[in-house]
């Protein structure tokens, strides 16, 4: 997210006539507010001073252009910059307003929130005996942080199911947003789990893709499952990677200095590599645009379910107090073939929604006689990968039986990787033109 110093003061916005108004309308704009601000102070039921009117106003105004932009006032702001140094007190989801209510757009790996149970699209509906339906985010925001070690009940509405309550334990969230497994049965097949684009994640990838060239992987998986998104640089860095040349992504906005394309570099690129990337509705934002732009130029397989749809672009304004600032929505991302993310999301070209692979103990063909001894050296050769399995830490392992997703994922790879092997011609790679 962008940040500037902005100066505010009535004579820039009087002596603007900008956007289409002129001196006078603006006057009778601003002469408005101070009438309605006078009637409060003279006869509200209760005492309030014009900048407890004019910070009000701001909290009202800012929400009512679009749900992520806001006015942050001391405490609201501290809170953002906190948030932004990738440590702090609290549940671990990212939440956002859709449809004007108060949604989870992703629980964050490893974090009490996702230890809980919260999904993506979760609804919150009470945070401890508040109600959010008239909540701003950054309320929000500001209620559900706090100190590692204290409780809090959040009321849950979810799709198909009763309202329900969740008592969470705050912690310190800490967040390592790019991990790596072993795919378990698949040796020739990387997995990349990139749980949100922070300022380090282009450096760490990097390293990663060095080593799986080193240990020749045939293919990889990268799961931005709930990823809610992060830093535009570090989105555009990780598509720098796989694609060698043409747009990336574009901001759009009203102000011509806000409208901006950001290009591929061919130099470094893991251009033929065989990709899967799966993605929910917990994807969003830089996410979106990193799985977007691999769609368009054709680069990967997007494998899961349609994702969140947030590609506006915020800046924070800081005000010349330095303790308040103002977050607001200045551009539009556009994919590489002039589609918006905004409202949309990303639609995966393989529909795969989250199960478990049942498996059956009950043999449906009978083996025959030829085939039995290739049959039993397959299973030898599974049983010592077992041993193997279980001398790693259990952590370090993915097993796609146990996620839909990902075995769909790995199959898709294994049938391109055997698809190579045979020689056969690679379908061309054309990106879409960008409108």
């Amino acid at each position: 997210m962008k940040r500037r110093i902005l100066a505010l003061g009535v004579a820039f916005s009087l002596v603007s006539g900008a956007y289409g108004e002129n001196k006078q309308e603006q006057l009778q704009a601003l002469e408005k507010f101070v009438r309605v601000s006078k009637i409060i102070q003279n006869f509200y039921i209760k005492e309030v001073n014009m900048s407890t009117i004019v910070n009000k106003a701001l909290k009202g105004l800012l929400p009512n252009l679009d749900p992520h932009s806001a006015f942050l006032d001391k405490k609201a702001f501290k809170e953002l910059e906190i948030g932004t140094n990738g440590e702090f007190g609290g549940l671990g989801i990212v939440v956002g307003m859709k449809n004007g209510v108060l949604t989870i757009i992703s629980p964050i790996d490893d974090t009490p929130a996702y230890k809980a149970g919260l999904k993506a699209g979760d609804i919150i509906l009470k945070i401890n005996d508040k109600a959010t339906l008239d909540m701003s985010l950054e309320e929000a925001v500001t209620l559900m942080r706090g100190k590692p070690g204290t409780k809090i009940t959040l009321t849950i509405v979810r799709k198909g199911q009763k309202p329900f309550t969740v008592t969470i334990t705050r912690g310190l969230i800490k967040i390592k947003s790019v991990k790596t497994k072993i795919v378990k049965g698949y040796p020739e097949i990387g997995y990349i789990r990139i749980a949100s684009f922070d300022k380090n994640v282009v450096k760490q990838l990097g390293k990663v893709l060095a080593q799986y060239k080193k240990e020749g992987k045939k293919g990889i998986v990268i799961d931005l499952r709930n990823n809610p998104g992060g830093l535009l640089r570090q989105a555009v860095g990780t598509l720098d990677y796989f694609i060698s040349k043409g747009v990336l992504v574009s901001q759009r906005g009203r102000i011509p200095q806000e409208n901006t394309s950001y290009y591929a570099h061919s130099q470094g690129t893991y251009k033929n590599i065989p990709l899967v990337v799966l993605i929910n509705g917990g994807t969003a934002s830089a996410s979106e645009i990193v799985s977007g732009g691999l769609q368009d130029y054709h680069r990967a397989v997007i494998v899961g379910e349609k994702s969140f749809g947030k590609g506006s672009v915020q800046m924070v304004f800081r005000l010349p107090n330095g303790e308040e600032a103002v977050k607001l929505t200045v551009a539009q991302y556009y994919l590489p073939s002039g589609r918006s993310i905004q409202a949309k999301g990303i639609t995966p070209d393989i529909v795969v929604h989250p199960g478990v692979i049942k498996e059956s103990n009950e043999t449906e063909e009978v083996i025959r006689e030829a085939d039995l001894k290739a049959h039993l050296r397959a299973t030898l050769k599974e049983l010592n990968n077992e041993n193997k399995y279980k001398k790693i830490d259990k952590k370090k392992i993915i097993d796609p039986s146990k996620d839909l997703q990902l075995m769909t994922g790995v199959n898709i790879l294994k049938g391109l990787i055997i698809y190579e092997k045979k020689g056969l011609p690679t379908p061309p790679v054309k990106a879409k033109k960008e409108k």
